[in-house]
């Protein structure tokens, strides 16, 4: 059960996003290579190839326009790979819903979404129209986790909504697997960290990924976007093995206000205007991020990592 608790390259590889300039209309780089993680080579031996994924949790609102909003987003990335942080249905899971209000504004790009479930899309039993809809690209059928390449990096979409020792014995056999590969990045729907919301359940996969280096977790959940300094599954500080955190539950759920930043907060912007998506673009040994507003909205962020 999950337990939350509110809370009152190397450098020639990367080109650094200047803050000033994150808020204007990004455009795609490049194409992005997808294909399951077993049939990729390892990080090391991967090409000077780059990917770009583009996403955002909570998502499908059937009122209001901030779904519209982020969906028109989309048509920005052709080259990109989409990927949700969970509650893609942000009502009650039922495929009228999904059809209703996810559909039309970011279902045109289905084929090349890689989902992650959330807690709204478990309100319909056992998540059933969830993986209907998303079909193939949700994983195996009532898992709701599962891994891919994105570039060189080891992309794992984890089940949040139902972890469990089987899920968890599965992540470290992925890990595992794929121990030569320099990147990792995960993305599910409940975060660890963030101003509103603790989910101490995630606290184990956290501590496996730490102990692989992984760089990256995004998380969607808590409505509004906040960045974390790279740090232990504890919180600490780690600028040397620590691990980013985004929250980026910004795709058309309504505001979340409120909340207090964590110890490690980078930047907090609960604003009921902060409504867009998170672009991450993948080098083979270090990545950018930058926070792409939707029209009507002028926050913005952005940065650059390398991998461990």
């Amino acid at each position: 059960m999950r337990l939350e608790t509110p809370l009152i390259l190397g450098p020639a590889l990367l080109v650094a996003l200047a803050l000033g300039s994150c808020s204007r209309p990004s455009s795609a780089v490049g194409p992005s290579p997808v294909v399951p993680a077993s049939d990729q080579l390892s990080g090391s031996q991967q090409p000077d190839i780059q990917a770009v994924l583009v996403g955002a949790g909570d998502i499908g609102m059937c009122d209001g326009d901030r779904t519209a909003r982020t969906g028109q987003l989309l048509d920005r990335f052709p080259g990109a790979t989409f990927f949700t942080a969970g509650d893609n249905n942000n009502l009650h899971g039922t495929m009228e819903e999904f059809i209703r209000c996810y559909e039309p504004y970011w279902g045109k790009y289905k084929e090349r979404t890689r989902p992650a479930p959330g807690n709204h899309d478990y309100f319909t039993a056992g998540a059933g129209p969830y993986y209907e809809y998303f079909g193939a690209n949700a994983g195996p059928p009532g898992r709701g986790y599962y891994s891919y390449r994105a570039g060189a990096w080891l992309v794992l979409s984890l089940n949040s909504e139902r972890y469990d020792a089987a899920q968890e014995a599965w992540l470290k056999q992925e890990l595992a697997a794929n121990a030569t590969t320099k990147c990792t990045l995960a993305y599910w729907h409940h975060p660890l960290f963030s101003a509103l919301y603790q989910t101490q359940g995630m606290h184990s996969a956290w501590k496996i990924l730490y102990e692989a280096n992984a760089e990256i977790v995004v998380n969607g959940h808590h409505h509004a976007y906040e960045r974390y300094a790279p740090q232990t599954p504890d919180g600490v500080a780690d600028d040397e093995r620590g691990i980013r955190e985004f929250v980026v539950g910004t795709g058309g759920g309504s505001p979340h206000a409120g909340g207090t930043p964590g110890r490690n907060s980078e930047i907090y912007e609960p604003s009921d205007t902060t409504v867009g998506v998170l672009k991450l673009v993948l080098h083979p040994a270090g990545y950018e991020w930058q926070f792409v507003s939707a029209e009507g909205s002028s926050f913005g962020d952005g940065g650059s990592g390398v991998c461990h």
